[in-house]
């Protein structure tokens, strides 16, 4: 999705790792990591996808070639962290199965890495306004990844962070679920847009750009005027131009 519909954000992403001392790889061949499809119980899919997932990284660092694999997404950092294994965890897949936990151990999501490999402590980004910050499922669920997105916000000159009521709760997206079962979806968007409204909240930060996509359809439809925007474009900027700007084509 970030390829697709957000590619700032993965140009933001790279900037971030340049400035902070890392030399960023993008393997052309890379497509998406097989998440959709496993989380739709397509397992031999997923398996294909997983597969060409390993052929194009695996090589890189079983070589030595990178030390990490980065994705500015927490979902799909969850997936081959911790759901790969799950996906080649018979006899007939040991060679892959043991490639998948070999690149596991070495993927983050983008502020995990920041903070705890890299050692950064704060980010001089300048942006006015009312921040808060929504912690998506997977970021917060399977990686247990709060407090370094939270650490990096806190350093932002001129912006006020604000608690969001309920931030622990879904959005509503959670993938294809929001596919499946659009009325629960859509009611779970919806409180989430009410207590973004209750902070008054400018901007709504968050790390998975689908997540993203599903908010703003709602604060947009419902006439809310704060819109959500990606960790790394916030954490990205430079200069003093107000943070509505940044959402405005959220």
């Amino acid at each position: 999705m970030v390829d697709a519909l957000y590619p700032r954000v993965g140009l933001a992403a790279v900037d971030l790792l340049e400035r902070h001392g890392a030399e960023v790889v993008f393997p052309h061949e890379q497509t998406c990591c097989g998440q959709p499809a496993f989380n739709a119980g397509y397992r031999n899919d997923a398996r294909k996808m997983a597969r060409h997932f390993l052929d194009v990284f695996w090589p890189l660092i079983d070589q030595g070639h990178v030390e990490a694999i980065v994705a500015p997404s927490g979902s799909c950092a969850a997936m081959v962290k911790r759901f790969y294994g799950i996906l080649f965890d018979d006899a007939a897949n040991d060679e892959h199965r043991r490639r998948a936990l070999q690149v596991g151990a070495v993927a983050y999501e983008l502020t995990e890495y920041l903070v705890d490999v890299l050692g950064v402590e704060e980010i001089a980004a300048q942006v006015q306004g009312k921040l808060t910050y929504h912690p998506c499922c997977h970021l917060l669920r399977e990686l247990g990844v709060d407090a370094q997105p939270r650490q990096l916000l806190a350093g932002l000159r001129d912006a006020e962070i604000v608690e969001l009521p309920g931030a622990d709760e879904c959005c509503g997206f959670g993938g294809l679920f929001a596919l499946k079962n659009a009325a629960i979806s859509t009611a779970m968007g919806r409180r989430k847009a009410r207590n973004l409204a209750a902070c008054g909240a400018d901007l709504v930060v968050m790390n998975d750009v689908s997540c993203i996509t599903h908010l703003n359809g709602i604060l947009k439809r419902e006439g809310y005027r704060c819109r959500a925007v990606h960790i790394a474009e916030v954490l990205n900027r430079f200069d003093d131009r107000r943070c509505a700007e940044t959402g405005a084509d959220g």
